[in-house]
């Protein structure tokens, strides 16, 4: 009966009609409707998709190679059944814990992976079998192969590994001949949920006279959000070049009154002066709603934001309690004037210098003007005792950075928030007048505004190694992604391509900073999608070189 029933469908003019004797019992139609003959699932690709992610030191599960799998048709779906894959360089299956198979369906990100079936011994540490079900759907379907690091592996190597092989349900085995993908390593500085912390962001990062890395950056206790919250500012210590790092101390804490939106101060940037060792750390305090949209003009914490600095004397173990300098820097007719965040430096002459940004008085009759933000500097001719402004750089610049591309003339490179690309600014007369640069607006691109980093190679170390200019922010304009390292060889004019190094493909916060660890070396803090606080070493070596580093 159902046979006969069906046999009598039919298409007319585009809609399917009933015939035979039922059709005088009805008048209802089904318009558009497509009939779609069902065809058996089979693979038609199966490929090894380029990756860039940190492996973490100390993470569950870090991936390090992806696959992609391209399935037609639904009927009989096929499933993967066993997987092989190896660990590629001499001893690195040693430096392992686990090695895993995830499984993330449709999905092209690691976020929402499910690990695949149970590992199976193959009788060598370097090869890896997986066996278990995973049902393809039609379309991408994608798999990872990740690991679990040692504690104490050595974060200047590279870990590379390859999926050799993939059997599906049918009994086809496809082997691959593929290059391995290589993956550098890095260490968790913070991440969420250390000390009981919902987020840390915000990094800054300075090497000392004595070899010292201190890490400074936001601790959002209750929330992501910024100023005004619980936030303070932590900072982190390594004597080892950052392969481990100190446990976190709180060197910022203006209170925590929930009366007054907990009194937070955050954005840091630290400073190293270089000629007495002493350590400076910058940073706004929001009395209440004193922050980017709640500070006001005049000089008082119930008025407008106040900016902050502590000092260590002993190589970052103490710090001094904070110290106000919004009277010496602050025009009381700014709504708000803050540190750019990140670090500082020294000039030739000993001056210290701070990249900064204030905000225009109120204007309600010029939107254009209202609360209009410049970068700028601040800057202490006396090694801290008492400090200065300079005047606006560019308008609707922020969160800039500062170097010395050569004795008195100063850089500062700006986060433009009108526009996906870099402003690049000079001053020879610390800021009281400023000239763009050749490159302003023209060679750095960002994704519509973010913090980035810049820093001075040879200024670091105090040697010529190169005269090379380092910057890192995500390499977008259309999101924040690709953390990347891009190193220029004529002092900022320009950035070739053959000089730049992708750390991180994720999607993250994207804020950076980076210090000589030394002559050879450079650290990087990063917001990065495997960690919120990641710090990697990178050899100067592979950012200069043209040719590819091996595992």
């Amino acid at each position: 009966m159902y046979r006969r029933l069906i046999s009598r469908l039919s298409f007319v003019g585009g809609m399917l009609m009933l015939l035979g004797p039922w059709a005088g019992f009805t008048s209802a139609v089904v318009d558009d409707v497509a009939l779609t003959a069902q065809t058996r699932q089979q693979i038609t690709a199966i490929e090894s998709i380029p990756l860039t992610l940190p492996v973490m030191v100390g993470s569950a599960a870090s991936p390090i190679v992806k696959m992609e799998i391209t399935a037609t048709g639904s009927q009989k779906p096929l499933s993967i059944t066993k997987v092989t894959a190896s660990i590629v360089g001499e001893g690195a299956e040693t430096e392992f814990h686990s090695v895993q198979l995830f499984c993330s369906g449709s999905d092209s990100t690691f976020r929402n992976a499910t690990q695949f079936g149970e590992s199976q011994a193959t009788g060598t540490g370097k090869l890896h079998a997986f066996n278990g079900k995973q049902q393809l759907a039609e379309g991408q379907n994608y798999i990872w192969l990740a690991g679990q690091l040692k504690e104490n592996v050595d974060i200047d190597r590279m870990v590379a590994a390859e999926i050799d092989s993939i059997t599906f349900s049918n009994g086809e085995i496809k082997s691959f001949a593929v290059d391995p993908s290589v993956q550098r390593l890095a260490v968790s500085v913070r991440d969420a949920g250390d000390d009981g912390v919902h987020t840390y962001r915000i990094p800054g990062l300075a090497t000392t006279n004595q070899g010292t890395l201190i890490a400074v950056y936001d601790v959002r206790r209750r929330s992501g959000g910024d100023l005004p919250g619980d936030i303070d500012v932590g900072m982190s210590r390594s004597i080892d070049g950052g392969r481990t790092w100190q446990p976190m101390k709180i060197i910022m804490d203006m209170g925590d009154d929930p009366d007054w939106r907990y009194d937070g101060v955050g954005d840091p940037a630290v400073l190293v002066d270089r000629n007495t060792g002493t350590l400076w750390v910058a940073g706004t305090w929001s009395h209440g709603n004193r922050s980017w949209h709640g500070s006001g003009p005049g000089l008082t914490p119930d008025q407008t934001g106040q900016l902050m600095l502590v000092r260590s004397d002993d190589d970052g173990v103490t710090w001094s309690e904070p110290i106000n300098i919004t009277h010496q820097v602050k025009r009381p007719e700014w709504c708000f004037l803050l540190q750019g965040p990140g670090k500082g430096i020294t000039l030739h002459d000993g001056t210290l210098v701070f990249a900064a940004q204030y905000q225009d008085p109120p204007n309600p009759d010029d939107a254009k003007a209202h609360r209009l933000p410049h970068s700028t500097i601040i800057y202490s001719k006396d090694h801290g005792n008492t400090w200065h402004v300079g005047a606006g750089a560019f308008d609707d610049t922020t969160e800039s950075q500062v170097i010395e591309i050569e004795p008195g003339v100063l850089m500062l490179n700006c986060r433009y928030n009108r526009g996906s690309v870099r402003v690049v600014m000079t001053t020879d007369d610390l800021g009281k007048t400023w000239r763009q640069h050749s490159t302003s607006q023209r060679s750095l691109i960002e994704p519509g505004s973010c913090m980035a980093s810049l820093i001075d190679v040879d200024r670091e170390v105090g040697a010529d190694v190169g005269n090379w200019l380092l910057f890192s922010n995500p390499d977008s304009t259309r999101g924040r992604h690709h953390l990347t390292i891009k190193a220029s060889p004529d002092r900022g004019l320009t950035w070739p391509d053959s000089h730049r190094l992708l750390l991180d493909e994720g999607a993250s916060a994207g804020y950076s900073c980076m210090s000589m660890i030394d002559n050879k070396t450079v650290g990087i803090l990063y917001e990065g999608s495997r960690s919120q606080l990641t710090f990697q070493r990178i050899a100067i070596s592979d950012l200069v070189s043209e040719q590819s580093p091996s595992p």
